[in-house]
């Protein structure tokens, strides 16, 4: 059989295979990162809908997305899922049409989509019925003009975190409230603890402070201004967000980005998750007061923001990434300073987190702290490291490769026990596999160009891509009209499917676990409030 025949059996032999995971789920099959008109995407009846939903869920899909989009011309909200199958490294889309102001709740089938409905719900005013606990996600008006899922007077705006809070009653019950304001730097966010003595029952989080409405500032883009919101989306996540913004551009204008482009931004993103692992196991070591970790690593965490302000001149990589392009390239000699800097900074975070797992106070604090089953984590659709640490085989990385990793893979780092231990080390597992990355790329760094041209974007299409970002799966939706302009821009930041986890670890621990359990997780406020 020619060459030519082989591969198009192959091409042949694919699209069959995804027809038939079609027709199984009812939505249809795409790859990470590729773009398809509009018209593909099936339009089912609710019950189809719903069914198709919580089928592909119970068969170990997860929901990347959920979201409302009000289509020109149409009546109603237009309810997408994007759903993410593992197993055989495919996304599922499908839609169905809401013409009512509410719709049968899916939260009680699937739990993952809690949070998504609550914001369906305030963003276009379309009530989920018999939602487990129905409250508003950001505190901001709908964006459908009269069109409100909670009875308020006319004219009346929603106040951030005025809301009704669960309670459990009993003589020997007491409220411990935290926040907004904390002490520090850190972003604003609402804790309320259900407590009998230092024993907690319940943490409900309330965020919302930060809403900046990013996602509505990037409809009728790609602009000058639409790189910067999402570098901005949360801050200590620019690479992460930059790569899933460029990779869905890249796809709705058939560009294919340089492979020394795709290796420096692969570098960048391990950077980011370098940078902020390291961070992360010195400020445990700081919450159960191991001074030695934490000094080391607070300043370990500097020397991996300084080799990303090495390769573009910014430590957090704003203006490193653009559509098909990196706007930045490491020469013989910065590559061989880079090089000395990184194995310099490699030996010393390994010293730093051997002191730490050799320091038997620091292990009776973190193991069988915050725990977060297996189970817990499937059913809530937890990602990253924290999934990770519960024993969930899941990295996008791995899972859904795009860009260098269709290459390069990194092994997925997992731990079973789901505590604050397990967090730590699923974190010093990742730092170490993703120094053996980047040395890996340096060592057969790539000639050739930077640059590829990006076209007009294709009108009336729809891409989304997944990145595994230092905090977990990243998931970014683009919709264009007719004009190949952004109609809808859907952001799913990690931290989104992960506060939840954090209550949850909480259930049963002492109220003075809160800070070391946080910190374990270390979510974004304003990643989840965008």
């Amino acid at each position: 059989m020619s060459e030519r025949a082989m591969s198009e059996q192959a091409m042949s032999e694919q699209a069959m295979s995804e027809r038939a995971v079609s027709e199984q789920t009812g939505f249809k099959s795409l790859h990470n990162g590729q773009a398809i008109a509009q018209t593909q995407i099936p339009e089912l009846a609710f019950g189809d809908f719903r069914h198709s939903v919580v089928s592909n869920l119970a068969a170990g899909q997860t929901v990347a997305a959920l979201f409302g989009h009000v289509a020109a011309g149409k009546d109603g909200v237009d309810l997408y899922a994007l759903l993410a199958d593992s197993a055989h490294a495919r996304l599922h889309v499908g839609k169905t049409h809401l013409k009512d102001d509410s719709f049968p709740s899916l939260a009680r089938d699937c739990p993952q989509v809690h949070l998504f409905e609550r914001e369906i719900a305030e963003q276009y005013g379309i009530r989920p019925a018999g939602h487990t606990w129905f409250k508003p996600v950001r505190f901001h008006a709908s964006y459908r003009p009269g069109k409100d899922a909670w009875e308020r007077p006319p004219g009346e705006a929603p106040v951030i975190g005025v809301t009704d809070f669960y309670r459990i009653e009993g003589d020997e019950i007491h409220e411990v409230a935290v926040g907004p304001v904390h002490a520090g730097v850190i972003e604003p966010g609402h804790f309320r603890f259900q407590c009998h003595g230092e024993q907690v029952f319940h943490l409900e989080i309330s965020l919302g402070y930060q809403h900046r409405g990013a996602e509505r500032t990037l409809v009728g883009g790609p602009d000058k201004r639409t790189i910067h919101t999402i570098e901005t989306v949360s801050g200590d996540t620019s690479i992460g967000h930059a790569t899933a913004y460029c990779q869905a551009v890249e796809a709705l204008a058939d560009t294919r980005v340089p492979i020394r482009a795709e290796v420096l931004r692969g570098i960048a993103l391990e950077l980011e998750r370098l940078a902020n692992h390291t961070g992360d196991l010195g400020a445990l070591a700081g919450d159960v007061g191991y001074l030695p970790t934490m000094s080391y690593c607070g300043r370990l965490r500097g020397d991996f923001l300084n080799l990303t302000a090495l390769l573009c001149g910014n430590r957090f990589g704003r203006d490193m990434l653009r559509p098909g392009s990196v706007a930045f390239d490491l020469d013989e000699n910065r590559k061989k300073q880079f090089v000395e800097r990184l194995d310099s900074a490699a030996s010393d975070v390994a010293n730093a987190a051997n002191l730490l797992w050799n320091s038997a106070s620091v292990q009776a604090r973190f193991e069988g702290t915050g725990t977060v089953s297996l189970e817990t984590s499937k059913a809530l659709g937890i990602v990253g490291p924290s999934a990770r640490a519960s024993g969930v085989e899941r990295d996008v990385r791995f899972d859904f490769p795009a860009g260098i990793f269709r290459f390069a893979q990194v092994p997925v780092s997992t731990w079973m026990t789901g505590d604050v231990f397990a967090r730590a080390y699923v974190r010093w597992m990742e730092i170490q596999r993703s120094i053996t990355f980047i040395r890996g790329q340096l060592a057969a760094f790539p000639e050739g160009p930077l640059r590829a041209n990006v076209g007009p974007l294709k009108a009336n299409h729809f891409v989304a891509t997944l990145v595994e970002g230092w905090r977990g799966e990243i998931c970014h939706v683009a919709l264009t009209d007719e004009q190949g302009r952004f109609s809808r821009y859907k952001i799913v930041d990690p931290s989104f499917h992960n506060w939840i986890a954090l209550a949850m670890s909480l259930r049963d621990q002492q109220i003075s676990d809160f800070p070391l359990c946080n910190k374990s997780f270390n979510l974004s406020y304003c990643g989840h409030d965008l």
